[in-house]
């Protein structure tokens, strides 16, 4: 008999650290190989992880809602197997985070929750050693950056290189603070020269016996308050408001929920807005690009991969539908109710959030008209849409009651002009306003 240690793993993400949200097991139960064991949030979801051996739980050594690193041991294991001693270095050069062994993109996928009234997705065996073999973290490997037209070596981590990019800050002027002249993750976070000093406020005084709470910034919520400051002082924002008659749009709506092509499919105006931007976007194809800061280049992408902002209890997420040009109404129904099901239970993977090329905010649902929505990190524009109202509007000189919403467009002035912009909203508008509009696109 021999006590085991299992390591908080990379999960195939890039993390480097997780919260235990909850414990499934408790010390003295008895677990099975790959029976889930534990719930963690990551940067960016919920994520259930097997254990690589079977035994007898000996003890939780990091307690419920923990934040912990990569390599971090947080249960042990009774088992028969003998104690883990070996040790293997990871070449530097592998571009990869220091995983568990079973662990990882090429040796397994955690297990995820089975979606609510679906199938149980089947458990993803991991492949275990004879005995759990813990992997050193690879050396940081120096990067060639460039700054100011200089060369310049940075030793830094492929996740602290990959933090600083999506933050939108040149590696090479970060002052580093780890061993060896290493850029750690700390260093990343605070930098500053990305933007502006905020202004410093007193706290105000305490006036009656009720006592301030104090919540920690972390997970999901942690990375958007990152990715939104990145945002906000990296790319010149532009917002044009447009208000449209939908009037056409919510007939056509109630037209589809009678349709048997969308039978047990949840039709909304959120569809059709979907659909009027992947159409007005191939007349403006610069929507569909990004800026790179490094190359000093434009990047035209090849896929349309459709983002919607979704609220969820642990922070607002930008999940999206991959290659929605290319889907049929209906299956673009299918995929927007899959979408915001599996944002509302908290499962959606980091691949469903990663390589977005324009996002929708639903900014109506809550009774909103407008906003000044701040882009998604590595797209060119946000659309917010509004609540749709009875209003008065005039037609043909006469005041009727029609419905009314308006669209805010924030964009990336670096690479949208006012013109290219002005373009791609009007012409969601006019789709909007008649869909028939769609043939000529």
């Amino acid at each position: 008999m021999a006590i085991q240690r299992f390591n908080l793993p990379d999960v195939g993400e890039g993390l480097v650290e997780a919260e235990i949200v909850s414990w499934k097991v408790k010390p003295g139960d008895t677990v099975k190989l790959n029976e889930t064991i534990v719930e963690i949030e990551t940067a960016k979801s919920l994520v259930e992880l097997p254990v690589p051996f079977a035994g007898t739980v000996h003890e939780l050594l990091v307690p419920e809602g923990q934040t912990v690193d990569v390599g971090t041991p947080i249960i042990a294991v009774l088992t028969d197997a003998p104690e883990p001693a070996a040790v293997a270095d990871e070449p530097a050069d592998s571009g990869r985070t220091a995983n568990l062994v079973g662990y990882g993109p090429r040796a397994t996928e955690a297990k995820r929750r089975p979606r609510k009234g679906g199938a149980p997705a089947a458990p993803v065996a991991v492949q275990p050693a004879p005995a759990p073999v813990v992997v050193a973290p690879a050396p940081a490997a120096p990067v060639v950056a460039v700054s100011n037209g200089v060369s310049v070596h940075v030793l830094a981590k492929p996740p602290v290189r990959k933090l600083a990019k999506d933050l939108g800050i040149d590696i090479a002027t970060v002052t580093a603070s780890g061993p060896g002249g290493i850029v750690t993750r700390s260093d990343v976070e605070g930098h500053t020269t990305a933007a502006p000093a905020a202004p410093s406020y007193a706290a105000a005084p305490v006036v009656s016996g009720r006592e301030d709470t104090r919540v920690p910034v972390k997970g999901v919520q942690k990375v958007m308050a990152q990715a939104m400051v990145a945002s906000a002082f990296s790319a010149p924002h532009v917002t044009e408001w447009i208000t449209v008659d939908v009037s056409a749009t919510m007939d056509l709506v109630e037209r589809l929920k009678k349709d048997k092509a969308f039978r047990d499919l949840r039709v909304s105006p959120l569809l059709l807005v979907a659909k009027a931007v992947t159409l007005a976007a191939r007349r403006t194809p610069i929507i569909n690009a990004a800026w790179d800061e490094a190359a000093q280049e434009i990047v035209y992408k090849g896929a349309f991969n459709l983002g919607i902002a979704a609220a969820t209890p642990r922070g607002l997420i930008v999940p999206n539908i991959k290659n929605a040009d290319t889907l049929t109404l209906p299956e673009l129904c299918a995929a927007l109710g899959n979408l915001v099901a599996t944002a509302r239970e908290g499962k959606t993977s980091p691949a469903d959030q990663a390589g977005g090329s324009f996002t929708i905010t639903n900014v109506g649902v809550f009774g909103v008209d407008a906003g000044t929505p701040i882009i998604n990190p590595g797209e060119a524009a946000i659309l917010a849409f509004g609540a749709v109202r009875k209003m008065p509007w005039v037609v043909n000189d006469e005041i009727v009651p029609r419905w009314v919403t308006t669209l805010a467009l924030s964009f990336d002035h670096r690479l949208i002009d006012g013109e290219k912009g002005s373009i791609f909203l009007a012409d969601v508008a006019g789709i909007l306003e008649d869909p028939a509009r769609a043939l000529m696109f």
